[in-house]
């Protein structure tokens, strides 16, 4: 059952999609990282709001819903981005890359090793939207 993001329960349901989906294990079996995304209020979000996710060997270890970002100093990868700009990642509207290379979606970590593994980008995007059942 697809959540509302952003959520909790949108968070929980992205984290049980990720370790059941034998797709994304495969694609990302070579992945090691966590990833701490900083959503900033546009559109209906008036208030930032943060996930952090830690992604290893196609699974993911542990999530927490709106951190504070100091709780995590120094994730592999800070993603930031505008509410706006997410959602239309999330929805397919906006090519994750794309998104970043236009800094719509703006990467703090090492750039060389997210291309090397663009498979994984992609695949963790379709679960993420797999998740989400409706848009606040």
């Amino acid at each position: 059952m697809a959540s509302v993001f952003p959520s909790e329960a949108w968070l929980n349901e992205l984290n049980d999609i990720l370790n059941s989906d034998t797709k994304y294990a495969d694609i990302a079996s070579e992945w090691e990282g966590d990833l701490l995304f900083v959503i900033q209020p546009s559109g209906n979000l008036k208030e930032p709001i943060t996930f952090y996710i830690d992604l290893w060997h196609g699974k993911c270890r542990k999530i927490d819903y709106n951190p504070v970002p100091e709780s995590y100093p120094n994730p592999a990868f800070k993603l930031t981005a505008s509410y706006t700009d997410i959602t239309e990642v999330l929805t397919g509207k906006l090519n994750p890359i794309t998104a970043m290379m236009t800094s719509k979606l703006k990467v703090k970590g090492n750039m060389g090793y997210m291309m090397r593994n663009v498979p994984m980008v992609l695949d963790f995007v379709r679960v993420a939207h797999e998740a989400t059942g409706e848009i606040l």
